[in-house]
């Protein structure tokens, strides 16, 4: 499976703070035996997150568009809107199933705003800022992601 990383972050992206989530969910996705095609940074801002979302998911080079930042309620928290605003179809189970297992270690998890979402054929999954929080979703819904992709792809669901 072929997977991209966007981290998402003003700090990250003027280089005032390390990504640590990004290099986190790679070596998760690694780890599972995952092709990392990139990893990105861009800013807050809605438009940049917009482009490079419409960017990669267009590029056809992935299958997987993973996100980390921007999910919870701060004002430059919008990629769930920017994800949204180039899907073209929200898939809600992803997103409430990573709500959910992450209220069971951490009681803010709810407070995650992150989307998942289908652009032509490619899977955007909005994973929250920290690493550990981050990787915790996405272990959440990981064995899901290689079904989802022969799906979109065209598979059958049995």
């Amino acid at each position: 499976m072929r997977v991209a990383v966007l981290t998402i972050s003003d700090s990250v992206t003027k280089g005032e703070r390390e990504d640590l989530s990004g290099p986190a969910v790679v070596a998760f996705c690694r780890g599972l035996g995952w092709e990392i095609t990139s990893m990105l940074h861009v800013s807050d801002d809605p438009a940049s997150i917009r482009e490079q979302l419409r960017t990669v998911a267009d590029s056809g080079r992935v299958d997987v568009l993973l996100t980390t930042g921007g999910t919870g309620i701060g004002p430059r928290d919008n990629t769930p809107e920017a994800t949204q605003a180039v899907a073209d179809r929200i898939v809600p189970g992803l997103s409430e199933e990573m709500r959910r297992k992450g209220l069971e270690k951490t009681p803010t998890a709810v407070l995650s705003r992150g989307t998942a979402a289908v652009r032509t054929k490619t899977l955007i999954v909005n994973l929250p800022g920290s690493p550990k929080g981050a990787e915790e979703s996405l272990e959440v819904i990981a064995h899901l992601l290689p079904h989802a992709v022969k799906v979109l792809r065209g598979a059958r669901h049995d």
